[in-house]
């Protein structure tokens, strides 16, 4: 957990779940600028390794295999309940996000509960099928789904696109708009579910970006946004 400088514990902060790309990967103790951005800016934030993440072995990480947005899901509101239960999280203003796998498990967190004021979710997927042949994970996608025409179920048993109708939270969808990783398709199609259900949303695509936003003026307006997107939606929660 990464708090602000002038937090002494006595009292429940906005808290921020920011959740790890990947999956496999893993928060470690080096720095990390997005954590560190939230945190001056009066944030407690919660940077979790669930189940899925690098760092406790092979069968720790293959836990996720062909079953998304389950046993993660899980362990991140664990975390979540732990920062309320030792007073640092505000239940009342609590924000969710992150960037590649962060925001695809970002998006199984909205489609499964409302505990979350606000939501970014950065480079995500969300209707998996309809990545195939568009993406470059094609074998990857082969070895652990099947053939999508073969198995359609898995693909969509595990896509969080069919339950956009449980969302309850704003949430921003953002990404860079020639991402062969994780196309911005999928951020296309929630935005455009959530805007016919009625629901607060809001689409940034920047043009000419990968994977990684890397010009200037655009890392700086994603920052911008990050920040203003939840200081409106969770500061600012009632």
């Amino acid at each position: 957990m990464v708090t602000p400088a002038d937090y002494n514990g006595n009292k429940r902060i906005p808290t921020i779940l920011w959740i790890h790309g990947g999956p496999v990967a893993q928060y470690d103790h080096s720095f990390d600028f997005i954590p560190q951005l939230y945190a001056a800016n009066g944030y407690a934030v919660l940077l979790i390794n669930p189940r899925g993440s690098s760092g406790y072995g092979q069968a720790f990480s293959e836990i996720l295999f062909a079953d998304w947005g389950n046993k993660d899901f899980e362990d991140v509101m664990a975390g979540v309940d732990h920062a309320i239960d030792i007073g640092v999280a505000d239940p009342n203003k609590l924000g969710v996000g992150g960037w590649s796998y962060g925001g695809i498990l970002t998006n199984y967190v909205i489609t499964k509960t409302g505990r979350f004021e606000g939501a970014i979710s950065g480079a995500s997927e969300t209707l998996y099928r309809s990545n195939y042949g568009h993406d470059h994970y094609q074998l990857t996608w082969e070895k652990e789904l099947g053939l999508p025409w073969e198995t359609p179920e898995k693909w969509e048993r595990i896509s969080p696109f069919n339950d956009v109708d449980k969302v309850t939270t704003p949430t921003l969808w953002i990404g860079g708009a020639d991402d062969w990783n994780v196309p911005i398709l999928g951020s296309e199609q929630m935005y455009q579910a959530m805007k016919r259900l009625g629901l607060e949303t809001q689409l940034v695509v920047y043009p000419g970006e990968h994977h990684g936003i890397r010009k200037p003026t655009f890392q700086k307006d994603r920052f911008e946004r990050f920040l203003g997107w939840f200081d409106t939606y969770v500061k600012g929660a009632e």
